[in-house]
């Protein structure tokens, strides 16, 4: 078994209302509380990182579910959103994310691709690594739109 090692690392001057700096691989940004709990919104923030890395994730792993099935791919994007609730306590839960896949096969493509394509846009949740981290903790739904 591999095991692949992620580094990052971050500054933080201090104060809830301060700005970080991070650097991971190729993310380098600014990073501060959003604007929608009361911080700077200067850069990115926790909850739009791991939205993040729930998308492309299964973005990536629908991509390559596609190709490995040599479907005729026209089009595919995703546009995906969390949903963060806030108790009256101030517990902060991030509860869900819904993945909005809109992927489109050629003229050509067989009912039987297009049956094989609603199956991975399905199993590609279920495989991505970052749904399987969170799973049990944040609900991830999906809205697809096939053609």
């Amino acid at each position: 078994m591999a095991t692949h090692l992620f580094q990052l690392k971050a500054d933080w001057p201090g104060g809830r209302n301060s700005e970080g700096f991070i650097k991971a691989g190729n993310l380098k940004t600014k990073i501060s509380i959003p604007k929608e709990m009361d911080g700077p919104g200067i850069g990115t923030n926790p909850d739009e990182m791991l939205l993040g890395a729930a998308a492309t994730c299964y973005l990536i792993t629908l991509a390559a579910m596609i190709e490995r099935s040599s479907l005729p791919l026209k089009h595919m994007a995703l546009e995906s959103e969390g949903h963060v609730d806030v108790t009256d306590d101030g517990v902060i839960t991030y509860k869900k994310i819904v993945h909005k896949p809109t992927v489109y096969l050629q003229p050509t493509a067989t009912e039987r691709e297009q049956e094989k394509l609603r199956r991975l846009v399905d199993k590609a949740e279920e495989s991505c690594m970052i749904s399987r981290a969170i799973k049990g903790n944040v609900e991830v739904e999906l809205e697809p739109t096939l053609g």
